[in-house]
Formats: C-alpha cells, structure tokens, sequence
C-alpha cells in the first residue's frame, strides 16, 4: 500500500465531491495515542512501534510502522517539542539527520508524555497532526453530517455552493435559496469582475454562512454567518457573530482511538442543534438587513488614494505582495472608489485564490480592511 494521497487541497468541490472524499478518507485513518518511548524520527519519517492492534469492522488495524509528517504535523511537533518551526522546516529541508537528532532527543527527554497522533494507513503512511491527548476529535464527515441533519430539521431550503478541504480545514459554504436583502448603498457603482453585471443592475445580498472545521489542530469547529452578494459572488463573512466549539476533551488511553457510540452521538447532536440555531439566527432578513446597515456606515467612505490606501490595509492586515496586487487590480476593475470597494476587492481577490485556506483567511480580514480605509 503507497501513502494516502488526500493531503491535497480540494477548492470549490461540490457537496457530491466533497462526500465522496471524505468518505475515502475516512477508511484510510488511523488515529492513536502513543508516548514518547514508541515514537522514533528515522530520516525525517516518525515511526511508532508497540501500539496495540484493534479489530474494526474493516478487519484488523495496526498503528505500528512508518509515518511522513505533512507539513501540519511538523507544526505540531515543533509546538509539543519547542523546537522553533522554522529551524524544524529547514532540517528537513536540508539536514534531516539533524530533524531525526533533534525530535529524537526531545522525545528521550520525556518518554512518558503522550500524544495524539492523526495518521492516514500507508507504507509509508501520512501523519497528518501531532496534538495533545486531550484533544477532542471531530471528524469532518461526522460534522457534514450533523450539519446537514440540523439544516433538514430547521426546514429552511438552502444550497451548498462549494467546498475546500486542504490540510488543515474543511470549509463549506452554504446559501439560503429563500432570505435575501436590497443592499443599494453597498453595491452601488460597483462593477463585477467576473460577469461585468453591476451591483445598481442586482443590489441583492443573500444570507448564508460557512462551516470550518479542522481534524489537525487548526481552529475550532465553527459556523460563521456570510453575506454574499448576487452580483459577483463576493462572500463577507461576519465573524464576531461566529458559532463556536474548541477542540478540548479528556485525556485518552494509549493505543488506536476509537470512539464508542453514546460520545459520537452527543458530539453529532450538538452539532446538529448549534445548526439549528445558525439557521434560525443566520438566515434571517432582519438580521441580514441589521449587519447592513453596521457595515454601510463604514463602506460609503470615499477613497481618494488607492495605491496608498490599499498599500496600508496590506501592511496592518500582513498581505503577501502578489494578494495587495490583486486587491489594487479588483479595486480598479470594481470602480466603487469607496471603503467598501476595498472590501469587494478582498473578497473577490479571495475568490481567485487557488490555496482554499489562503482564500478563507482573507475572507475573514474584508471588513477589517474596510475599517482600516475608511479610518485612512
């Protein structure tokens, strides 16, 4: 058996895609919990011997043998071990043998700690997360799952507009095919890049919200409400009125995790009732038309340097140099010579991205852009 192969990012999947893939994923995991003494850095790959096999339905699984850190993981034993992440990268980038030296003696050090460790079957296989062993596990297809469970209990039609699923997150997002808004003042003089329409022609914004969840350490399992204009495709993301649940649970036993029926069925109702809520909350026309009217008090600001507006938002926000690039180019495409078409050019820049976890992190900076050029 090769290395699992799903460690590569999936953008703008459809929810049939998107299943299909995690249901592959879910057969390749393995997950156990392991002390210091069973884990071995040998030539950059960490081998864990010594762990117990289990009987699965799918037959017997063994956690022992080799495992390829993705680099995820090797954040997450530069975190547990306090070996700098950037010194980590470079000796595994040019001198593994110091990688093996260095995780080695630290592991030596302690060999009782334990730790969970999130792995994909493989020869060698995939460690895909290096975490602490209490930290609760939430699978995404159990999330999907839950999910779509509260939204078909909520009643309110909705449409899964598309998905990323990278290393370190699954995100979807969804849109409500009923709730929708007049958003004129925020649209006005605004032009699409991607359709060339306007925002005066479609000034209609609908409501929706995106679901992240993370497998590997990276964030919390959360349901953001989004409003997302019909014009452009453009998603704004409010995340202050996030929904929220750390990944924080008892410390478990040594060997493979399994879960037993009575704690995944509590971990999925709560999932299913805090969707409920986002729904209930989310796709609202009130609550749609209230973020409006907050953001439009900002968004009217006219602009009067461009370059030296959109140079500012990417020194305080830390935008690579290609990301400011592409904000300045969708600000000039988009003709709103206001703060809020600092904003549009964010969220459209987003849309352009290849990278899904680059694309949602900008997402979640637009209106703080739109703050920091209206203050300009």
């Amino acid at each position: 058996m090769t290395a699992h192969a799903a460690v590569t990012d999936t953008r703008n999947a459809s929810f049939e895609d998107l299943t299909q893939i995690l249901e592959r994923d879910q057969e390749a995991k393995v997950d156990m919990v392991a002390p210091a003494s069973a884990i071995t850095s040998v030539g950059g790959n960490l081998t864990v011997t010594g762990v117990d096999p289990v009987l699965t339905p799918s037959g017997v699984t063994s956690a022992d043998g080799a495992y390829r850190p993705t680099s995820v993981a090797d954040e997450g034993i530069a975190d547990k071990l306090k070996i700098p992440t950037a010194y980590l990268r470079r000796m595994r980038a040019e001198a593994v043998d110091l990688y093996d030296l260095n995780v080695n003696g630290w592991l030596q050090r302690d060999p009782t700690r334990r730790f969970l460790l999130r792995a994909f079957k493989g020869e060698p296989g995939v460690l895909r997360a290096w975490l602490s062993d209490g930290y609760k596990i939430i699978d995404h297809l159990d999330m999907l799952t839950a999910v779509l469970s509260g939204i078909r209990e909520s009643g309110h039609p909705v449409k899964i507009t598309g998905a990323d699923l990278t290393e370190r997150r699954m995100i979807v997002r969804v849109e409500s095919e009923h709730v929708a808004a007049l958003a004129p003042e925020l649209l006005r003089g605004y032009r699409s890049p991607f359709t060339g329409q306007t925002g005066d022609q479609l000034p209609l914004v609908s409501a929706g919200f995106v679901l992240t969840n993370s497998e590997v350490g990276s964030g919390k399992y959360a349901i953001t409400p989004r409003i997302v204009a019909q014009v452009c495709g453009n998603g704004l993301m409010i995340t202050k009125d996030a929904f929220g649940k750390v990944h924080l649970g008892a410390r478990m036993s040594e060997g493979i995790v399994e879960f037993s029926k009575d704690t995944q069925e509590k971990n999925l109702a709560l999932i299913t009732a805090q969707t409920r809520d986002a729904v209930a909350t989310f796709m609202n026309r009130e609550y749609i038309e209230r973020k409006l009217a907050d953001i439009q008090r900002e968004a009217g600001r006219e602009i009067t340097s461009p370059a030296e507006t959109v140079e500012l938002v990417a020194k305080q926000l830390r935008f690579s140099d290609s990301v400011r690039d592409s904000v300045f180019n969708h600000f000039i495409k988009g003709g709103q010579t206001t703060a809020g078409g600092i904003m549009q050019a964010i969220t459209a820049t987003a849309q352009t991205l290849d990278d899904g976890d680059a694309a949602y992190e900008l997402e979640t900076q637009a209106l703080s852009a739109m703050a920091i050029a209206a203050a300009a």
